[in-house]
């Protein structure tokens, strides 16, 4: 399953530079996560300072 980023995301970019797949990138109020490039490895959860990946 993929990560999706909740609306709890501070846009602080830490999760991007984290994910080996470069599936994440800046949104308009949030960062997303592209559903089809998520590997599922959970980088961006542990790495994010609020928690807003989560596992779909």
């Amino acid at each position: 399953m993929a990560y999706v980023i909740n609306d709890e995301c501070i846009n602080c970019g830490a999760c991007e530079d984290q994910c080996p797949v470069s599936c994440i990138s800046a949104g308009d109020a949030t960062y997303v996560i592209d559903a089809d490039s998520c590997i599922d490895c959970g980088n961006c959860a542990s790495t994010c300072p609020v928690g807003a990946p989560q596992a779909e």
